[in-house]
């Protein structure tokens, strides 16, 4: 029985660390840092924020890795590299594609030709909107003190054009805890702009998915989403009804992730483009 025992724990070590090699396959071998830093008011900066479906968890293919001199991000050393994904790194066992170089790349297609996008990731899996305003430390990372981090460094290579939010699966638990998810979101909202110092800065909230095995709970987070972002005039809401999971029914694929990056960026255009290019 030890031996059997001994047999199926090994096997089962052996399979994730093949899973996350596979996962990780695609992963960029180097950092590429820019030739040049464009002057400060020519980068549009956006925050990256939420838990695991920002952070991403979809699986990271070449034509994710292949930069552009005109999408930049912030490594864990705070320096400013051209933009590869995987884009956060505070989980190097579940890391995966996110959503933001599909919306910086899109993104591009509407700024001025000599605007360059600063991604600033800060996303961190199955952390809370309690644990945000209360700037917990959530798997080793306390939550609002590196966004304030992250924030200060950014805005000396850019200027905050606005923040791409997606969370609410750790608030999706029960009836109870949905309540009142869009006042919540709306304190972390205004800690977020007052950080950045721009108190009408736009806010685009991503959707939970469709797929969870509790849908009537995701369901009802999302119509919280839904009306924080009706009562912010600054806010958007990015619909991922359609969008496939990668087969946990939690987490969004690497397509799907693509697809919402398009979305925030559609979104984005569509709502504040104007505002953005008022040169505040």
């Amino acid at each position: 029985m030890i031996r059997i025992t001994t047999i199926l724990a090994l096997t089962l070590i052996v399979s994730i660390v093949t899973q996350s090699q596979s996962i990780k396959k695609f992963f960029p071998k180097q950092e590429e840092f820019p030739m040049t830093i464009p002057a400060r008011n020519k980068v549009w900066t956006f925050l990256l924020a939420g838990q695991s479906n920002m952070a991403g968890r979809g699986l990271v293919e070449p034509q994710d890795t292949i930069p552009n001199t005109r999408i930049l991000t912030i490594n864990k050393e705070n320096e400013i590299v051209l933009a590869k994904e995987p884009l956060h790194y505070y989980e190097p066992a579940r890391t995966g594609l996110d959503c933001g170089l599909s919306f910086a790349r899109t993104l591009l297609e509407s700024v001025p030709k000599d605007v360059s996008i600063l991604m600033v990731p800060i996303a961190i899996g199955g952390s809370s909107i309690q644990r945000w305003l209360a700037d917990s430390t959530w798997n080793d990372v306390k939550l609002l003190s590196n966004a304030r981090n992250k924030i200060a460094r950014a805005k000396e290579a850019g200027m905050f054009k606005g923040i791409l939010w997606h969370q609410g699966e750790a608030n999706s638990n029960n009836v109870a805890e949905t309540e009142g998810h869009a006042i919540r979101l709306s304190a972390l909202a205004d800690s977020l702009r007052t950080i950045i110092d721009i108190k009408d800065l736009p806010f685009l909230v991503g959707e939970l998915g469709s797929f969870s095995k509790r849908p009537e709970l995701f369901e009802l987070t999302n119509r919280q989403l839904a009306k924080f972002t009706s009562e912010d005039k600054y806010a958007a809401l990015i619909e991922t009804s359609d969008l496939p999971h990668k087969g946990d029914n939690l987490h969004f694929d690497g397509p799907a992730q693509r697809e919402i990056g398009k979305r925030f960026a559609e979104a984005y255009v569509l709502k504040f483009l104007k505002w953005a290019g008022r040169g505040r």
